[in-house]
């Protein structure tokens, strides 16, 4: 076999337990798994691959939404098959009885690290009145995982 030339699986995996550290301002000191949280935006918001941090400006507001979201279930540790890193919520994003504007967008962000975003992912306007919103998440493989890295 001839040596190829490709990032190593296993460091996709390590970059989101936080293993490497490529910098001489190493801040990181806790041995235990951050804290992330989704929240919603409304369908008028911008948030995209752009976004960096989390922010209240256009986040959904209502009765029974709590700004800056709700947090991820996070008791699934990131994996690996073939060449693909991933990882998936453990459970799926649940929003008890809320009464929103219409909104079509989760960000989830990394709340111990200054906030700072994670992944935005789009869905078909909802308006909730008086319900219960929920998203499910994607089995926890390399095709179908919310966070693939290959």
């Amino acid at each position: 076999m001839a040596n190829t030339q490709a990032v190593c699986t296993s460091f996709k995996v390590e970059q989101w337990k936080a293993l490497h550290a490529f910098s001489t301002t190493v801040t990181r000191g806790a041995t235990t798994a951050d804290s992330f949280f989704a929240a919603l935006y409304l369908a008028a918001a911008t948030v995209n691959a752009s976004t960096t941090a989390y922010s209240a400006t256009n986040e959904v507001t209502g009765t029974g939404y709590t700004a800056g979201g709700i947090a991820v279930t996070n008791a699934t540790a990131p994996t690996s098959s073939g060449t693909t890193a991933f990882w998936t919520p453990s459970a799926s994003l649940a929003y008890g009885t809320i009464t929103t504007g219409s909104f079509d967008c989760v960000l989830i962000y990394n709340s111990t690290q200054s906030n700072r975003a994670v992944a935005a992912y789009t869905f078909g306007a909802q308006t909730i009145t008086a319900g219960s919103f929920s998203l499910s998440m994607p089995a926890n493989d390399s095709s179908n995982a919310l966070l693939r890295c290959a």
